[in-house]
């Protein structure tokens, strides 16, 4: 994924507009600050915070690099298998063999076949639970992506108000993925077709927001959405001449301003 580069009065603000570019939660990105912001006279800002972000790679390290990074820590030991700094009689008289440890075993990276089998499996007991009618469908979009789908009839007590209750869903999936391995995949789940009915109901009230816009020369602020929605908005505004977006506010209140160039 490439890095895309904000600036702001703030590092946070600046932040904040890589997360609208990405369109992406805050633990789903990294970022790099790159200058702090400045302050000149009387307060007054002389340089903007600049950061740069990606979507957080979720693919652990091939096993080729991890044997490597092993390899070059054995090497930083002697031959004789112990530090170089370590008393010599380390080596002699073997003491009573080692206890064998009853701890847990460490947690194995699961690749994305598992991943996806783990959210279907989490899918379908929710469903069950709920006592819905439903059939759950996985797409795995690339190396580090699941899509899940939950599709059937009467479904909105798996969607809630304004989807509030699939987001809590896929949060919940994301948990269960970083819970049962490290890094975990990228995951979106839609039921029902929500997102994408969401998706394309916010294009077409973004162009009459923009039309309005444009006739009456006054910017016009949006109610605060999701980072996901506001890059709908972006993008949507981005394709319409004569206007343009910013963003204002901290999450969860962050919202989206159009506004006459």
């Amino acid at each position: 994924m490439e890095w895309v580069e904000t600036t702001g009065r703030t590092v946070e603000e600046a932040k904040d507009a890589a997360l609208d570019q990405l369109g992406v939660d805050e633990h789903d990105a990294e970022f790099e600050v790159l200058e702090e912001a400045k302050s000149g006279l009387f307060g007054r800002l002389r340089q903007e915070a600049r950061v740069r972000a990606r979507v957080r790679p979720t693919r652990p390290r091939p096993k080729l690099e991890r044997r490597e990074r092993r390899k070059r820590g054995e090497r930083s030991s002697s031959g004789n298998g112990r530090p170089d700094d370590a008393p010599a009689s380390t080596k002699a008289a073997p003491g009573p063999a080692a206890p064998k440890t009853t701890g847990a075993k460490p947690m194995q990276e699961l690749d994305l076949d598992a991943q996806a089998a783990l959210v279907r499996s989490f899918l379908e007991g929710l469903v069950d639970a709920f006592d819905l009618e439903g059939q759950v469908r996985i797409d795995l979009v690339d190396e580090e992506t699941i899509e899940a789908h939950v599709d059937g009839g009467d479904l909105g007590l798996l969607i809630g108000p304004k989807g509030n209750t699939l987001q809590a869903v896929q949060e919940l999936a994301r948990a269960i993925l970083q819970k049962d391995g490290p890094g975990g995949a990228r995951l979106r789940i839609d039921v029902g077709g929500y997102r994408e009915r969401r998706k394309e109901a916010l294009e077409r009230f973004t162009r009459q927001v923009a039309d309005q816009v444009l006739a009456s020369g006054s910017a016009t602020s949006l109610e605060p959405m999701s980072p996901a929605d506001r890059k709908i908005v972006h993008d949507t505004v981005n394709d319409i001449d004569g206007v343009r977006t910013t963003s204002e506010g901290e999450e969860p209140r962050r919202r989206v301003v159009i506004l006459p160039e």
